[in-house]
């Protein structure tokens, strides 16, 4: 398999990525997981129950859960790793505030006492934003979320092999020929995980038409990003297919570092917001028009809280002009503004491209930092100045679909040096997304919604760039992949 980018972390808890995700999914396990429906279903909780006022939750792990190493798993990992998961990820957060106690009653049972109820718990422990929440050993999960885990010994169905890593180059993962998958058949995320193969090898290959060769010449089975300037080679290829697994798709969004100069500034914000032009955006991230669309509202395009609201500034073209007008505003003097570029995610690579000219042409010194994607994972973690390593700007991408939560989407949280990398805040937007746990109907949902968005504009907490519907691509021979947003399991697949 070629995934898309570099595994450089291995700690799912400590970074948002994609890829560092789907080696969570592999080699760890969840206590619940989401099914096809999106409903949250048990995993390695064999029971649970509430009390009567819903601030007591009991659960219970199943029989035969072990890891990788032959421990076996314990109520107090799931304890542990509730706590550090809480640290960072935005519905953890919600969930530790409202938290009476987290606590073990025996090797096999943990409680949740909560102060006040909590109706989003199960959908937060079986959500599939990351940070996902896995179950780590509890002396890994007793590390502060700030500090990498670099063990990699979970409980899943695959286990990861230390002695065959060579870092940028390929990972390797065998089959844990111990680990007992659930009885019910396989659903989205949830359901038996069964390894229908001995060995997954992830290929670090990060020339698209070199990677395209090897899949065409059997060496490779799986490209999670194909090249798109040859989708013509790959329909007329009998052996090959392209299949969208995510058909949710994915949001493009520009991060900004609201911590730092120039953009610790509303002005200097609202300016890059108004000079995007999606349509030259998506053209270069992914010059296929049928894979894209414009996106305006933050909730995505296909959620059940997509609105309108505050979206005067989106234009055809963008507004060059007012975005010069907005930087002078702002105060700009000339700053150097460090563009992270990811060479090896080839539309990110150019849409960085794209900005970096964007922002040249109205007089803002933009500068390209190159380096492959794990550079970036590391990189953007840094909070200070460009001067100390830190940086301006990146841009990434999620599931249109974790946009419908606001809770746990890491795109959506406002609270400063706790949200996810770029750390907007906003008081005014953060008092409305706390309501959002308890309101009870739709349209209450839906009204709370547009109040959110006409706030997020406002005090602009990042730039989206438009969504895009992706296909991977495989060799025909490769079969039973599992359709879900934004992650790729390695259960279940078979070849031929």
């Amino acid at each position: 398999m070629v995934m898309s980018g570099d595994l450089r972390v291995f700690d799912p808890i400590w970074t948002t990525a994609d890829i560092t995700a789907n080696h969570g999914l592999a080699i760890y396990d969840t206590l619940f997981s989401l099914d096809s429906k999106f409903t949250p279903q048990p995993q390695m909780v064999e029971k649970w129950g509430v009390s009567a006022d819903k601030r007591t939750y009991r659960f219970e792990l199943r029989d035969g859960l072990g890891w990788h190493d032959g421990a076996p798993v314990t109520a107090a990992d799931c304890v542990a790793s509730i706590r550090r998961w809480g640290e960072v990820d935005p519905g953890g957060q919600l969930l530790m505030q409202r938290a009476k106690d987290i606590s073990k009653k025996d090797d096999k049972t943990f409680v949740i006492e909560l102060r006040e109820p909590l109706g989003l718990l199960l959908d937060l422990l079986a959500k599939v934003s990351e940070p996902c929440l896995f179950i780590m050993r509890e002396k890994d999960a007793s590390r502060p979320a700030s500090e990498q885990v670099i063990a990699n010994i979970g409980s899943g169905p695959f286990k990861f092999n230390q002695a065959l890593a060579k870092p940028g180059a390929s990972f390797t993962y065998d089959r844990n020929e111990s680990y007992r998958p659930r009885g019910e058949g396989s659903d989205g995320f949830a359901g038996g995980k069964v390894a229908r193969v001995d060995r997954v090898i992830w290929n670090n290959i990060n020339d698209r038409q070199t990677a395209f060769a090897a899949l065409q010449a059997n060496e490779i089975d799986f490209i999670q990003s194909p090249p798109i300037d040859l989708l013509p080679m790959i329909e007329a290829d009998p052996n090959l297919e392209l299949q969208v697994l995510d058909t949710s798709g994915n949001d493009c969004c520009l991060r900004m570092n609201c911590l730092q100069k120039p953009f610790d500034n509303v002005k200097a914000r609202q300016a890059v917001l108004h000079l995007i032009d999606q349509e030259a955006f998506m053209r270069v991230m992914y010059p296929a028009p049928k894979y894209c669309r414009p996106l305006k509202s933050i909730f995505g395009n296909a959620t059940l809280y997509s609105n309108d609201e505050n979206t005067d500034w989106y234009r055809t073209g963008g507004d060059p002009e007012r975005a010069r007008q907005l930087f002078k505003e702002a105060g700009y003097n000339g700053e150097k503004i460090v563009i992270l570029q990811p060479t090896n995610m080839g539309m990110i690579d150019s849409a960085s491209q794209l900005l970096a000219n964007a922002l040249r042409k109205i007089g803002v010194n933009a500068e390209l930092s190159p380096s492959d994607w794990g550079g970036v994972v590391t990189r953007r973690a840094n909070k200070g100045p460009v001067e100390s390593g830190g940086w301006s700007i990146f841009i990434t991408s999620d599931s249109d679909y974790v946009q419908g939560d606001p809770i746990a989407a890491p795109f959506l949280a406002g609270n400063g040096e706790k949200a996810w990398y770029g750390w907007p805040m906003s008081d005014e937007y953060e008092s409305l997304r706390a309501k959002w746990p308890d309101l009870q109907t739709l349209e209450q949902r839906k009204t709370m919604a547009r109040n959110m968005q006409r706030a997020w504009w406002d005090f602009v907490g990042d730039v989206r760039l438009g969504q895009i519907v992706s296909p991977i691509l495989r060799r025909k021979s490769l079969n039973g992949l599992i359709g879900m947003p934004q992650l790729v399991p390695m259960w279940g697949m078979e070849k031929a």
